[in-house]
């Protein structure tokens, strides 16, 4: 069944990304983003390549009535929340700030489903959910502790759509909980273009490409991992979305909450990573180790078993053609 979706936070990396997949799968979209992290030019990008115009509500998603009209104007059937402060680092430094947003925009949202009369919903959670796992791959069912603001963010949200599923059996609701996207969709239209300083590794690395860093820093090679840095569980952002359309799609079955890990199920360390943006571009990155950053742990890897049997989702891109593709949207 197609679905008209409403994205919030649909003008950022993962968003512009998932309304490429979404409106190549059949499905409408609508967009409120406030542009606090991203540019609408994104979302030009895909309107050009997949020849459908993207309405785009310039707004906050911490208003309610706003959200309520929107959904009410353009007829929206299902939502997926992405709206948010996303930078670990930050939140650490800036914890009111991020448990203000990230948890009213949540709430808003949902307020404004139910006052509209719709209760399909998809959450952007995060891996980040897991704290220190106690091993790796991580299955769903691992016991969660976020170890930083944002992650506790994520966290609280979980708890939240899982209370507000069992309170009225209307609501479908599903967390997708993200390892590590990084890449581009292969035109190279779109990709992953922070405003400001990055905070992901993949960006940084890209700038150290594109010239507009000397070097990648390196937050501790004395993890106790293969090579001393920390290992993350890398997944294309077209195998990420693509999992968002599955995970909206099966709605229709479900009832109540799920819980989904997206990832690859495999571990790349920094080092890892930059090695193979050498191997996409051609050129060397120089790199400095520096002290462990707040906040952080050694390995994180998807255990993606559940969303690959229930959702019938799978990857199909791996790590070398993340960078190229990441290299290629430069």
């Amino acid at each position: 069944m197609s679905e008209t979706v409403l994205v919030t936070g649909g003008a950022g990396y993962i968003g512009s990304h998932t309304a490429m997949a979404l409106i190549t799968a059949g499905h409408k979209v609508v967009v409120v983003d406030n542009f606090v992290n991203a540019k609408p030019d994104a979302l030009s990008v895909v309107a050009e390549l997949t020849g459908v115009e993207i309405p785009i509500i310039d707004g906050d998603a911490r208003d309610v009535e706003l959200l309520t009209s929107v959904i009410e104007d353009h007829g929206v059937t299902a939502v997926i929340h992405m709206a948010a402060l996303k930078a670990v680092g930050e939140s650490v430094e800036m914890p009111l700030e991020y448990y203000g947003n990230n948890l009213e925009t949540a709430i808003a949202t949902l307020q404004a489903m139910r006052d509209a009369g719709i209760y399909k919903f998809v959450f952007s959670s995060s891996a980040t959910v897991y704290g220190d796992p106690e091993s790796c791959p991580i299955p769903e069912d691992a016991s969660i502790g976020a170890t930083n603001p944002y992650g506790m963010t994520k966290e609280m949200i979980e708890v939240i759509i899982r209370d507000l599923a069992a309170s009225d059996d209307r609501w479908k609701v599903t967390a997708l909980r993200y390892f590590n996207p990084v890449g581009a969709h292969e035109s190279g239209k779109i990709s992953e273009a922070p405003l400001g300083k990055p905070n992901n590794l993949m960006p940084m690395i890209m700038e150290v490409a594109t010239g507009k860093r000397e070097k990648v820093m390196v937050f501790g090679d004395d993890w106790p991992t293969a090579d001393g840095t920390g290992v993350r569980d890398y997944i294309h952002i077209m195998d990420l979305v693509e999992g968002h359309v599955a995970a909206l799609e099966h709605l229709d079955v479900q009832e109540g909450y799920e819980v989904y890990n997206l990832g690859q199920g495999e571990g790349v360390s920094v080092l890892e990573l930059i090695r193979g943006v050498e191997e996409a571009t051609g050129m060397q990155i120089p790199y400095e180790v520096t002290g462990r950053r707040a906040g952080d742990i050694a390995e994180c890897v998807a255990d993606p078993s559940k969303a690959n049997s229930v959702l019938g989702w799978k990857t199909t891109r791996d790590i070398a053609q993340a960078c190229r593709d990441a290299w290629n949207s430069q």
